[in-house]
């Protein structure tokens, strides 16, 4: 991780590179776990396949502990809201906030439906896609001075992206007849209020990153 206030210190691109990278050795673990879960020398296979050649010989606790270490900053930036500790900055912010209300009224808006519904592809991919976006905010907004503004930035990204798969899904269902007009235009609401927030969000961190690092 860059120096906060060197001149090396990372921009929202730099974050984008690192995060994908990391999100990619995430997908390929988790494929390796689901391929290799019931295989006898799962853990050699998965350290090799991972390029963690030095923990094949090691004991299986050793093997656990260093990868959970390994994606521990991942997981701890994606923790769900449920989840995080009270005392977080982003807590405290109206954007997520409001990310956190939108899953809510998700929660109670299908809650009175026909199972077909609430188990729909579309509709759990929504409320997926909700989520995602409020986790993505934790991670974008958790520091109250925003010492790393591409990495706040980067996240936010993420958020926008989590946002229009939520308003795609909400699409799919007004075509599938699973909500009617009035409550897609209700759900479009919600997420386009949320979209212009991170939009407006992400130019004021884009400004003061150039006014700290001359422009660039």
């Amino acid at each position: 991780m860059p120096d906060n206030h060197s001149d090396n210190c990372w921009d929202e691109y730099a974050w984008e590179r690192f995060l994908q990278e990391q999100e990619r050795r995430t997908e390929k673990y988790m494929g390796l776990i689901e391929k290799y879960m019931d295989h006898p020398d799962r853990d050699a296979i998965i350290a090799r396949e991972m390029g963690w050649t030095h923990m094949i010989d090691g004991d299986s606790r050793e093997w656990e502990e260093e990868v959970e270490a390994s994606f521990e900053e991942e997981e701890s930036e994606e923790q769900p809201a449920a989840e995080a500790h009270p005392g977080f900055p982003f807590e405290r912010h109206p954007l997520y906030k409001q990310a956190i209300a939108f899953t809510a009224e998700l929660d109670e808006m299908f809650s009175g439906t026909e199972e077909t519904v609430r188990e729909h592809p579309a509709v759990i991919e929504l409320h997926s896609q909700a989520t995602l976006a409020a986790a993505k905010l934790a991670a974008a907004l958790n520091d109250d001075d925003i010492d790393e503004l591409g990495m706040s930035i980067a996240y936010l990204k993420r958020a926008l992206r989590a946002l229009t798969g939520a308003l795609d899904s909400a699409v799919q269902m007004e075509k599938e007849s699973l909500i009617d007009e009035g409550r897609f235009e209700s759900l479009r609401s919600r997420i386009f209020s949320i979209r212009d927030g991170i939009v407006s969000t992400m130019g004021e961190y884009r400004s003061e990153f150039r006014r700290r690092h001359g422009g660039r």
